[in-house]
């Protein structure tokens, strides 16, 4: 019998799944909303073309063997109880350090296909970084902000469309014109109403002879406070490379094309905040003291908020354009150890620590606004393994404890192994979920490691003698220590690579009284190997692997207490090979950093399922494939099986529901 009730309703918040089971030969097989720890199952995504994506690769590399020599796996960290009686630490630091830099032509496929229609996922991903740091950062934009045009309307009610690319010359970095609408802007308007989300966007600089500056008029008057800056100029260094400007285009150039930006903007009544600006963006090729010696600071820092830098640790841009003039391609088992030691992070932030000092003289932040683990799409194997988790944990405190004010991790599309997050392939959707990589897990780590007071100052331990496999960070909030990060990139072998520290707060070798807790809680991030991509925990709780996620953590979580001797004023610490551990010192140290959980349901409104019940043969047959179109296949990764398929029909926020078909 088949009935259809159909009902209007507007609603603030709608996500409606349609679940159908399927009979085979061991009955009914059913499927789960929500992620889980579980072995990824094979899905319809596991199929050749698919893996083919680089998001989706199956490259997995060889874990490096341990060092020889071996560095000590038992050692002391003591520390004061004080922050008055800790030499070096950083200007006080907010949980929201790590954020995502998303680039602007994904918008559709990551934040939402307009303003009603928001990507769950994406909402339950940003709400668990949010609820431990209190808010996160978005940036939108990228080399595709650079040609982007606001239109009135598109085609079929399109948010965003690529027209052909306004390059010429060389394939290598070319980025499409792109044509926008003001609902991308009411979209990152209701991410923001739903969870506390700030934004970056750019203005667009391909043409400074005829400037666009209609995206800051419009987010103005659309976004307001939630957008915390525009960016002009992405990558400006790289202009000429890329044929976007003259060979011979310089910071002299750049210094102009700045300037006439800042004087339209003062004289365009509609752009409400002229003095939100964040420059000069360099990727390396030029250095910033060469710009800042053009007088860019001493002329535009009235205007200047933010200054910030981009750079990649390596590029793989042989491997993205072969014929691009990159040289060999890269092997990413030979590169897979550079991410592995404390020194990535080190020289990461070397040639910036001048001008972190000269922001904190300006009193301006001073931003890495886009990174990631390596350019032109990340190494498959690397970028999408655990050694990314623990190479964004280190980075990402070594730039706290640089005074880099935040950072903003990359988001590509389906073609980069880096992505922090991957919505499925579109022709996927219904039947996949998201895969989440392991770098995101480290945007958690580091939001629990500076909680939510924004006053955490980050201190470099120097640890174990400073080795390269063992590296230690010390938080210290409100004046005393509160955490104590901690970072194994050894690969375990035989029962060997674990370290343990003997932590002492206070003492007589810091001039203070005894003063480590009776107990520390533990939170661990961890995996098997430093290789793995698919089961990785923080505190024992998983996103899942590919296709597995909602956005929302499963599992239990699980907070390790360890006693310590007071009377010995220690505290033995283990730290798994590989992992990072993550210590409170006190219960109101993990309350600050405790999250508050507020998820968004990805099943219905109701949270209840309507189940369509049909014949596996009957299925298997319908499509006149038989099954073996990827898009069309019974089963997940065989043409022959039969399994349950969740097919999330998401009509979405702030829009209405259409009606409710039920089949008997």
């Amino acid at each position: 019998m088949l009935r259809l009730l159909v009902c209007l309703h507007f609603l603030a918040s709608l996500s409606y799944a349609l679940a159908v089971t399927v009979y085979g030969p061991f009955g009914a097989q059913h499927s789960s909303g929500t992620a889980s720890g579980a072995e990824p199952s094979a899905t319809l995504g596991n199929t050749d073309w698919v893996q083919r994506l680089n998001a989706y690769n199956n490259v997995r590399l060889q874990p490096p063997p341990l060092p020889d020599p071996m560095p000590p796996t038992s050692f002391p960290i003591v520390l004061p109880s004080q922050a008055q009686n800790m030499p070096g630490l950083s200007i006080p630091q907010r949980g929201d350090f790590w954020g995502f830099s998303i680039e602007m032509s994904v918008v559709q496929q990551v934040i939402g296909k307009n303003a009603s229609f928001i990507q769950v996922p994406f909402l339950n991903l940003l709400a668990t970084v949010a609820e431990r740091a209190g808010r996160v950062r978005v940036r939108v934009g990228g080399n595709t902000q650079e040609t982007a045009t606001l239109v009135d309307s598109l085609a079929d009610n399109a948010i965003i469309e690529k027209a052909k690319s306004e390059t010429t010359g060389s394939t290598a970095g070319q980025t499409p014109t792109l044509l926008y609408t003001p609902e991308l802007l009411y979209l990152l308007s209701n991410v923001s109403a739903l969870v506390n989300t700030k934004w970056y966007l750019g203005i667009p600089m391909n043409d400074t002879s005829h400037l666009r500056l209609q995206i800051a008029e419009a987010a103005d008057a659309i976004l307001g406070d939630n957008v915390l800056g525009y960016q002009v100029g992405n990558e400006p260094d790289l202009y000429a490379d890329h044929g976007h400007r003259s060979p011979d285009y310089n910071q002299t150039d750049y210094f102009n094309e700045f300037g006439v930006v800042v004087n339209a903007m003062q004289q365009d009544a509609k752009i409400k905040n002229k003095n939100n600006l964040i420059a000069p963006s360099l990727q390396g090729t030029w250095s910033p003291e060469d710009l800042f010696a053009t007088g860019f600071l001493d002329s535009y820092a009235s205007s200047v908020d933010i200054i910030a830098m981009e750079h990649y640790p390596d590029q793989n841009c042989a491997a993205e354009f072969p014929t691009g003039g990159f040289g060999p391609i890269k092997d990413p088992q030979t590169v897979f150890p550079n991410y592995l030691t404390h020194a990535s992070g080190q020289n990461m932030v070397k040639p910036y620590l001048n001008t972190a000092g000269i922001a904190q003289g300006l009193g301006k932040e001073f931003m890495m606004f886009e990174t990631n683990t390596a350019s032109c799409g990340g190494f498959p194997g690397v970028s999408d393994s655990f050694a990314s988790a623990l190479w964004a944990v280190d980075y990402g405190l070594q730039m706290a404890y640089s005074n880099f004010t935040g950072a903003l991790l990359h988001v590509g599309g389906q073609n980069v192994s880096y992505n922090p997050f991957t919505p499925p392939p579109t022709n996927l959707s219904v039947f996949d979920q998201w895969t989440v990589g392991p770098v995101f897990y480290s945007t958690l780590f580091m939001a629990e490691a500076l909680g939510t007071t924004n006053n955490s100052r980050v201190v470099d331990l120097f640890a174990n003698n400073g080795n390269e496999f063992t590296p230690a960070y010390g938080i210290y909030e409100d004046h005393a220590l509160a955490r104590v990060a901690l970072v194994n990139f050894m690969n375990g072998q035989d029962g060997q690579g674990t370290y343990n520290i003997t932590l002492s707060v206070g003492g007589a070798q810091v001039g203070e009284p005894n003063d480590t807790p009776a107990q520390v809680k533990v939170k661990y991030l961890l995996a098997p190997s430093v290789s793995e991509k698919d089961h990785i925990t923080w505190a024992n709780q998983t996103f899942g692997g590919r296709f597995q996620a909602d956005g929302r953590l499963s599992g239990t979580e699980f907070i390790q207490t360890i006693a310590c001797d007071q009377n010995a004023n220690t505290c033995q610490i283990p730290v798994p090979a590989p992992g990072a551990a993550l210590v409170f010192l006190s219960s109101s140290a993990q309350s600050d950093a405790e999250p508050a959980t507020m998820t968004f349901s990805t099943t219905a409104v109701t949270k209840a399922i309507e189940t369509l019940t049909i014949d596996a043969s009957a299925l298997a047959t319908s499509n006149g494939h038989a099954g073996k179109f990827p898009l069309s296949g019974t089963s997940k990764g065989s043409s022959g099986g039969a399994i349950a398929l969740t097919i999330p029909l998401s009509l979405s926020l702030a829009s209405f529901l259409l009606g409710t078909l039920i089949l008997r």
